[in-house]
């Protein structure tokens, strides 16, 4: 090869060329940015509509609907669904995967402009679901201060310097933080200033509280009246007639009767309050005032995490000068979990080229020859970081488990170039002919092994869901690191060897070589001869054993070939029947010492009853030593993907940290025992979830479709039911509700018409009475504070007392609520549920103990017993949906690559035989895998999946280096017999070094320890088993197909004279 030839020669300029990748590589390595998982498109959009004071089913006719019918027409769109809920929709509409987004989204912008909503309906607000949009931060600010002040400095001063706006304040001086998208707020008390008015006086009077709006409306107002020139001096006209106190509000004159002017305070009562809360936010049993900190879209999450705690030490000591009693805590950052999940892989992959050069030291017994190949390992990586960086990868789990992934295959090629340059030196020739000759000869079956370890991941493009866009960044950061160890096997390791070895490099393994004395290596070499002279001699005694068993094994196989497929095909059906039996799941959920509870009460609960639940609940959880810090949302729960988080009165989130991370089973046996726990509580559902990243759906859904809510209710109660007798389910609820409490006044329109009255004015006098209306805002330093007018708490307590309110408190005789409407207290739905245009009722539940595909298919057993009524129909959703697309486009991925890897091969050898010769280790690697899992108790997953498509590519590299060397041995003029057993003589001791490499390689990976393991641990336990089997069906059936097929193939020419 000339390159080889090239390489050997200019040697200055190989030289240069790595050490330019390599300083690429670092000077790429610091600016590449740090997320825990590559950016993954969903393609979901859900369209938010609030409708203030409609009932769920007025939300279905007239907001759900219009838009359901409008998007189900987009092209790609495979699923719409929607959940209408007291005041909101939400519609979430599901694309196929692959779908372009922004295109996605302009279509779906585009129908919503033409649908025809209500007139107080607000617009529709178009979200997209993304893990990376949730919040990197949460701090809680607590204390003994009230919750009012709390809240104003988490605004005023906390929010401005972590948002970068320029607020003067001791606090804000310091330089703003980069990085920070915005900065939320929820939780303690807003400050409002309420005129609570008094029904009866105001009826008396002849005053409506519109009146009362109207005229603090206009009496706080600051107005620009223009410009007056007097001489050369030009003065600016202002009113300034804004509130200044509070107090004074008592004394605006609302209204003159009997010449006598009205006043607020002769009607109501001004006070300073505070907004209705709606979220109560608590810090291990304290309430406190939450702060989330979004990250822009292209910012590093460890560094702004960084910078953010770096300027929190300052905050929270001026903080405490404002009152000794605050705190400012840390009660989620994710920046954690990335950092120990990125220095495990990065741990991985150190343990992964140690155990890997080891084995070579062991095998070469040559620090010299050892350092050559071994140079591949940080070469390869560290130019990687160079190549991620231009094609826009991060450093990620996925991306540096590839490093991890492929640390051990680095030196295949490095190895096989080595072993083939030793043999012409020992024959005699020079070190640069050595070096030159050797290096071709293997040098395209390198390039062979190399394109189908990489040709394998092209199909990963056609992997429909989120297995292809997750392990996208993988198949990158792979085949980046082995074509640059392909470069540097057949560039800098010839050069090298021609340099470094100018006497016979070592090989062989000799008993007189043992003795550390004799030998012709350095002083460093002896010595560490002398201390692993132990590990070299039961080394050497294992492989000498193999070296001289191998050819008399091979000999008996060659002569007995019938039994040999007789006995791999029988192991090639059991263990297929094996891989059939496993359990199969989407992919592992990450275990991160943290896990949330949502809690739901009775609808119609108010939020003081959810918090003494949630109270509770919290002195359960207080109780377990394992917790480490327990953060609550009382009043709302938040969803992934950083939607809007859904707020209502009876629920609640209950957010759980750990003492010891990652640690799987105590985070189980936490769950279960909280679980059991909680039981004895009334009135209360509490269910259970880790954080989510690769799926929005539950593990298991199923799905009731109709139309009457209360048959669907009905049946959800069954399925419910049956779902219970099914082992490894647990959290199981269903999306029906009970109805919501609610007062609908009915209006008498011929009444109304007879007296006078107008319907909408009455029903505005009504909502401003019992909710109140936001007239005005106070204006307190640079802050706005609202004033809310309403009527007191007290004259409004009861339906009855709603009943005798005044409709008409401006006409001469006042009229009761209840001579003109009728006031029925009923229930309403209190979540409807639509799927495909068709109501839905969902039951969900997570797992326990068990794989999904095993339950998923207990439920279909269960509920294919349940009789149906006409028009309603019952299905397994969730995850399984999502998981039966992966595994088809997976199985087509697989399908793909092995022809690949066909296509590489027949180019290769010039050959359509030789290729399916050497595929027969692919099937048969499928036995190592079937093997691995089952004795490890792993379900089959998408990420098991991932590395059945690398062993398609990986398992042939040893035949094809095994049957070019068996065809270099016929031109030689050897028979076949003879030429395949002295092949396999020949590689014998590359396969055995590169197999075992490799597998050292991937030990660390599938041992799986620390955080993301669970993403690490199935595809290093594949890996391993299937190269495993592969490499010792290799050495054996290998040889003998390539004996049949080239007798068959004899037999043909000579049948047909050829």
């Amino acid at each position: 090869m000339k390159i080889v030839e090239f390489s050997t020669r200019r040697r200055v300029t190989v030289v240069m060329l790595m050490a330019t990748l390599v300083i690429f590589g670092l000077i790429s390595y610091k600016r590449l940015p740090i997320n825990l998982l590559p950016d993954i498109s969903y393609p979901t959009l859900t369209v938010r509509t609030e409708y203030p004071g409609a009932a769920p089913s007025e939300i279905e006719n007239l907001i759900s609907k219009p838009i359901e019918d409008a998007v189900s027409v987009i092209s790609d769109v495979i699923r719409v669904s929607s959940r209408s809920r007291s005041d909101v929709s939400e519609v979430v509409i599901e694309f196929a995967w692959k779908t372009n987004m922004d295109f996605a989204s302009m279509d779906v912008r585009e129908k919503l402009d033409l649908v025809d909503l209500p007139d107080d309906a607000k617009r529709p607000v178009l979200m997209r679901f993304d893990p990376s949009l949730d919040p990197i931060m949460r701090l809680s600010l607590y204390g003994d201060e009230n919750l009012i002040t709390l809240r104003i400095l988490a605004e005023d001063e906390l929010k401005p310097v972590l948002e970068g706006l320029s607020v003067e304040s001791g606090i804000t001086g310091a330089e703003t933080v980069s990085g920070v998208a915005a900065v939320r707020v929820s939780g303690g008390l807003e400050e409002e200033i309420h005129v609570d008015l008094e029904e009866a006086r105001m009826a008396n009077l002849g005053i409506p509280i519109s009146l009362v709006i109207e005229r603090l409306n206009e009496e706080n107002i600051n107005l620009t009246a223009g410009n007056i020139k007097e001489g050369e001096v030009e003065y600016i006209v202002r009113t300034f007639n804004e509130f200044r106190h509070v107090e004074e509000i008592n004394d605006i004159v609302i209204d003159f009767k009997n010449k006598v002017a009205i006043k607020v305070k002769d009607i109501g009562r001004v006070s300073k309050s505070h907004k209705e809360r709606d979220v109560i936010t608590r810090v291990n049993g304290k309430e406190s005032v939450e702060v989330a900190i979004f990250k822009e879209a292209d910012a590093n999450t460890v560094t702004v995490a960084r910078l953010v705690k770096e300027r929190l030490g300052g905050i929270e000591e001026k903080l405490r000068k404002f009152s000794g009693s605050i705190r400012l805590g840390i009660t989620f950052d994710q920046s954690r979990f990335i950092e120990s999940s990125i220095k495990e892989v990065i741990s991985t992959a150190l343990w992964g080229g140690i155990l890997a050069v080891i084995v070579l030291f062991l095998f070469l017994r040559s620090i010299k020859s050892t350092l050559i190949i071994g140079l591949a390992i940080p070469i390869s990586i560290i130019s990687t970081f160079f190549f991620m960086y231009i094609s826009g990868v991060s450093l990620n789990i996925m991306s540096l488990g590839g490093l991890a992934l492929g640390i051990g295959m680095l030196v295949d090629n490095a190895i096989v170039v080595l072993e083939s340059i030793d043999r012409y030196h020992k024959s005699g020739h020079s070190a640069i002919d050595s070096a030159i000759k050797g290096a071709s000869e293997v040098g395209g079956a390198v390039i062979a092994s190399t394109l189908t370890t990489i040709c394998v991941f092209i199909p990963i493009i056609f992997v429909k869901g989120i297995a292809g866009q997750l392990f996208n960044d993988q198949a990158l950061t792979v085949t980046f690191s082995l074509l640059i160890s392909l470069l540097v096997a057949i560039t800098l390791i010839p050069m090298l060897s021609s340099v470094s070895i100018r006497q016979r490099i070592t090989m062989d393994v000799k008993k007189e070589e043992q003795n550390a004395a004799a030998s012709d290596e350095p002083l460093p070499s002896r010595i560490l001869y002398i201390l692993l002279y132990p590990l070299f001699f039961v080394f050497n005694a294992v492989f000498s054993t193999i070296t001289k068993a191998y050819p008399a094994v091979l000999g008996i196989a060659l002569s007995n070939k019938l039994l040999v497929f007789i006995t791999a095909f029988s192991i090639l059906g059991g263990s297929w029947c094996l891989f059939i039996g496993l359990g199969k799941e989407l992919i592992p959920e990450l275990s991160q010492g943290e896990f949330s509870i949502n809690v739901r009460k009775p609808t119609g609960t108010p939020l003081s009853g959810t918090l003494e639940t949630v109270k509770q609940i919290e002195n359960i959880i207080s109780n377990n030593p394992e917790i480490e810090t327990i953060y609550t949302i009382a009043g709302s729960t938040s969803q992934a993907g950083g939607t809007i988080a859904e707020e209502r009165e009876n629920i609640g989130e209950i957010n759980v940290s750990l003492r010891e991370k990652s640690n799987r089973r105590l985070e189980e046996a936490v769950m279960a025992d909280l679980r059991e726990r909680f039981k004895p509580l009334p009135a209360v559902e509490c269910k259970f979830s880790r954080p989510a990243y690769f799926s929005y759906a539950t593990p298991v859904e199923v799905e009731i479709k109709g139309y009457n809510l209360n048959v669907i209710e009905r049946l959800s109660e069954v399925v419910v039911a049956k779902m219970e007798e099914v082992e490894g389910l647990t959290d199981i609820k269903s999306t029906v509700e009970e109805g919501i409490p609610e007062v609908q006044i009915v209006f008498d329109r011929q009444k109304m018409s007879q007296l006078g009255l107008d319907l909408n004015t009455i029903a505005n006098n009504v909502r401003d009475n019992v909710l109140g209306n936001v007239s005005t805002e106070f204006s307190k330093r640079d802050r706005k504070v609202d004033i809310r007018v309403r009527a007191r708490k007290k004259d409004i307590g009861s339906v009855k007392d709603l009943g005798n309110f005044a409709v008409n408190p401006d006409g001469k005789r006042p009229i009761p609520l209840a001579a003109v409407a009728k006031i029925n207290i009923k229930e309403s739905p209190g979540e409807i549920r639509r799927l495909n245009q068709e109501r839905v009722a969902v039951v969900s539940a997570n797992l326990v103990g068990r794989d999904l595909r095993s339950v998923v298919m207990n439920i279909e057993e269960e509920i294919s017993n349940i009789r149906m009524p006409d028009g309603y129909e019952v299905s397994v959703s969730g995850q399984s949906r999502e998981m039966l697309v992966a595994f088809s486009s997976m199985s087509f991925a697989i399908l793909l690559a092995v022809f690949l890897v066909y296509i590489v091969m027949a180019s290769q050898f010039e050959s359509l035989i030789h290729p399916f010769v050497i595929m027969f280790t692919i099937p048969f690697a499928l036995v190592g895998v079937a093997v691995a899992l089952f004795i490890t108790s792993k379900p089959v997953s998408v990420i098991v999946l991932i590395g059945v498509v690398m062993l398609a590519g990986i398992v042939v590299n040893n035949a094809i280096i095994l049957v070019d060397c068996i065809n270099s041995r016929i031109k030689e003029g050897m028979s076949r017999r003879e030429a395949i057993i002295e092949g396999g003589k020949i590689r014998l001791r590359p396969i055995m070094m590169t197999t075992t490499t490799t597998i050292l390689g991937l030990l660390p990976l599938a041992l799986g320890f620390g955080e993301g393991a669970e993403l690490r641990m199935p595809m290093g336990i594949t890996v391993i088993g299937g190269l495993l089997f592969s490499t010792l069906l290799t050495l054996i059936l290998v040889p003998i197909v390539y004996d049949v097929v080239e007798k068959i193939k004899e037999s043909v020419w000579k049948r047909n004279n050829i």
